[in-house]
């Protein structure tokens, strides 16, 4: 072997210490992530079995199992099942035990629902360890892709063209069916399997569009509501100012089922959502409430919403179901997808400081407009314009700044670090779930930066 390399021995024995606590540097994730674990109240996990047959992994092992899988990009259980074999910090975990992936799979499952308080504890704990105190939160979405594919869509238009085809065809065979002469039949067809064949798709067929108007009747109730509510506001300015109301009335939404109404066949409760560069991927709204000191995330929600105008309530309410001892929100930062006049009042009425842009920021903006103050308002203006006013300071423009620094390296992180682009799982209950376990995988991380830097 050439002498002015350092050689590669496989053959001279090597022993791991003896016990695995000498495996592991002492501030490693795995470390921690038992440790945080070995916190939690895990009474609701323990008390769900059933003490028959044989002994289960405990609860606590396969929790930390998940955390760190997810903390650390590998989010399949086949995948964390072999890592109980090649990993040395996933052997640590599971205290060189090797729960098989259904296991491992099954237990994700079954507690799924029950990860928010874990989350909400893991918070807890950050603010005893002197951490976390919540007083000015980022809120932001980003589109995390089904587990689905956008060419699984059926759209209402499609859907009829499709059924009325289908029925043509069944109709067909059966004709050939009732023939005695069967010579009109291509050799290897199946009448009974063609036939079994699309009556399963226009069962499922009807399923689809059974949901797409029952979503069609959904969204015209809210369009509906809306409508009114718009004829409403524009009657009392209408009083107030004693004069005729200005522009067009109101145009009343039109019920009914549009063409491009569309459900997905794999999993239908994802959506369809417009993504950067202008395309278009099959996928869930994941929101997430940022703490500007920390990056902790502090609340999170899934919705089928494409925009964030209606994510602000669901947020903040969110937030509200914190400990008091976790602190008092005192700001709210977002951009211009949350503006509207009815968030921006919300926040007035909950005592919050709001700055969400009124409209999408022009980059490169001149030095007179990034340092000059604007001119003061008069004292009893409305909500918006005070807040309007408010991100034309200088110090506003600095607070909203912040949100370039929290909330969007925490989506880039969770999406380019962690690995995380797509929910394994289907349904947005499940999915809910799935986003509380990614947060929570991101805030251990998160914290052991942390501990470290305040040591």
């Amino acid at each position: 072997m050439h002498s002015d390399f350092l050689s590669a021995d496989r053959d001279t024995l090597y022993l791991l210490p003896p016990s695995v606590q000498d495996w592991l540097p002492v501030n490693h994730l795995a470390r921690f992530v038992v440790d945080i674990v070995a916190q939690l109240d895990l009474t609701p996990l323990r008390d769900a079995y059933a003490g028959r047959g044989c002994k289960a992994y405990d609860p606590e092992m396969l929790l930390s199992l998940l955390f760190y899988g997810y903390a650390t990009g590998t989010f399949s259980s086949r995948k964390l099942e072999l890592a109980s074999y090649e990993s040395i910090a996933v052997r640590y975990i599971t205290g060189n035990s090797h729960p098989d992936h259904d296991t491992i799979a099954n237990f994700r499952k079954r507690f799924l629902a029950e990860l928010k308080p874990f989350f909400i504890q893991i918070l807890t704990l950050a603010h005893e360890m002197n951490i976390l105190k919540i007083g000015k939160i980022s809120l932001d979405g980003t589109k995390i892709k089904a587990n689905a594919s956008k060419h699984q869509a059926l759209s209402w238009g499609h859907a009829c063209k499709l059924e009325k085809q289908l029925k043509a065809e069944v109709d067909s065979l059966l004709r050939q069916a009732e023939q005695a002469d069967q010579s009109a039949i291509p050799d290897g067809m199946s009448i009974p399997e063609e036939l079994e064949r699309r009556e399963k798709r226009l069962e499922a067929i009807a399923k689809a569009k059974l949901e797409i108007e029952r979503r069609a009747e959904e969204r015209y109730a809210k369009e509906q509501a809306e409508h009114e509510e718009k004829l409403a506001e524009r009657e009392r300015k209408a009083q107030e100012s004693g004069k005729k109301s200005r522009g067009k009335t109101p145009k009343a939404p039109e019920p009914g089922v549009r063409d491009r109404d569309q459900v997905n066949l794999t999993d239908e409760e994802s959506r369809i959502m417009p993504v950067s560069g202008g395309e278009f991927m099959q996928a869930y709204n994941a929101q997430a409430s940022v703490d500007l000191d920390t990056m902790l995330i502090v609340g999170v929600h899934v919705t089928q919403h494409t925009n964030d105008k209606l994510e602000l309530r669901p947020a903040l309410e969110e937030l509200n179901n914190l400990p008091a001892k976790l602190g008092t929100l005192t700001e709210v930062i977002a951009d211009a997808g949350y503006f509207s006049e009815k968030n921006v009042e919300l926040c007035e009425k909950e005592t919050i400081t709001p700055y969400i842009a009124a409209s999408r920021e022009s980059h490169n903006q001149s030095p007179a407009n990034r340092f000059s103050e604007p001119e003061p308002i008069a004292k009893d203006a409305d909500a918006v314009t005070k807040m309007k006013h408010r991100l034309k300071t200088k110090d506003g423009k600095a607070v909203y700044a912040k949100s370039k620094c929290t909330v969007e390296p925490v989506f880039g992180v969770i999406k380019s670090v962690m690995g995380f682009r797509q929910f394994l799982l289907r349904g947005i209950e499940n999915v809910r779930g799935e986003w509380d376990l990614v947060s929570i995988a991101w805030n251990l991380k998160r914290l052991n930066v942390l501990r470290q830097i305040m040591a």
